[in-house]
């Protein structure tokens, strides 16, 4: 399962990587800062969980990511994800994010901190695939 999942972070690394490389020729390379802005803090948080169940990073920028999540949500949206739907998620992540920097204020337990931070994970990777994909639903960049 870790394998996988290793497997499944370096994909996505280099998808983002050379999706990078490639949008810089874009007019849209730099449209949505906050989405990038948002990943570092969540690749931080959860891959040294993900890699060997640490949760010190995730519990030490739990409050960082909710403060984020909120500057993400409130910031007007690109064009291609300005959706009621991609609001929704948005809306989600920054209720869901402060939820989670209570919890581990308050001492929750690892297994409900582990529990929140996957859903959190998958939460984000909503909000990218929607952009990824645009209002064409495939895309926008060619590999």
């Amino acid at each position: 399962m870790k394998t996988q999942l290793f497997t499944l972070a370096a994909m996505l690394l280099l998808t983002v990587a050379c999706s990078k490389k490639e949008e810089a020729t874009h007019a849209d390379a730099n449209e949505w800062p906050q989405l990038d802005s948002f990943h570092m803090i969540m690749a931080e948080a959860f891959h040294p969980f993900k890699d060997s169940a640490n949760l010190q990073p995730a519990k030490a920028l739990a409050a960082e990511m909710a403060t984020e999540a909120e500057t993400w949500a409130a910031a007007e949206l690109p064009e291609k994800v300005n959706t009621e739907h991609v609001k929704g998620l948005l809306a989600q992540l920054k209720s869901d994010t402060r939820n989670f920097a209570d919890k581990i204020a308050a001492g929750a337990a690892d297994e409900e901190i582990s529990s929140d931070l996957t859903a959190l994970h998958d939460s984000f990777h909503s909000i990218m695939e929607a952009w990824h994909k645009g209002p064409s639903g495939g895309h926008q960049h060619q590999h």
